[in-house]
């Protein structure tokens, strides 16, 4: 589901992975034309999940979509295609989300513990009674960075709690309480019985 904020001209696009394994000979021999169809050809899908990584703030996933599309460029030479090139580049864009998110204050003060948890569910009930309808892309935007940045990469994008863990460097526990408490805030904030 897309957010009307979300801009209209990024939707998910299939490859071709034949097509990729000869765009990226090309790019990698210095076609530049080659790499702007690779940018243009896998950015949206990664572009959508990096939106959500960050909140909804555009200026952000776009942020994170450039450094993964510059961490590409400078090593795509050494790209064997153990996994697909659009794989490749959306753990790119993921790695690039959270270290932005990472460096974010706001990442640690958003994550207060239980006091930050108990203030948000109260947000979502104000919320709800003030007549607000909350589609699934806002309520993501309201969680808390790593309960969002851990359901994201979970529910959406596939990963295991082992995985979230070391990206995100915590307890494998961790992960699975901030997936746990995310699923708790979207059904209150979606109004459904939690």
């Amino acid at each position: 589901m897309l957010d009307a904020t979300m801009p209209a001209s990024r939707t998910p696009t299939e490859a071709d992975p034949t097509d990729d394994h000869a765009l990226v000979r090309a790019a990698v021999a210095g076609d530049v034309t080659a790499y702007e169809r690779i940018y243009r050809r896998h950015s949206p899908r990664m572009y959508a999940v990096l939106w959500r990584l960050c909140g909804g703030h555009a200026a952000r996933a776009e942020d994170a979509l450039q450094d993964a599309f510059m961490q590409a460029w400078r090593a795509l030479p050494g790209f064997r295609f153990d996994s697909s090139l659009g794989t490749w580049l959306h753990r790119l864009g993921v790695n690039a989300a959270l270290m932005e998110l990472r460096a974010n204050a706001t990442w640690q003060a958003c994550d207060a513990g239980e006091e930050g948890w108990d203030s948000l569910a109260s947000l979502a009930a104000v919320d709800r009674c003030a007549g607000t309808v909350m589609d699934l892309e806002r309520a993501l935007e309201t969680l808390p960075p790593r309960a969002r940045a851990v359901l994201v990469l979970h529910d959406i994008e596939g990963w295991k709690h082992q995985e979230i863990a070391d990206q995100l460097q915590m307890a494998v526990g961790s992960s699975k309480a901030q997936l746990h408490r995310a699923r708790g805030l979207l059904r209150a904030r979606l109004g459904e019985n939690a």
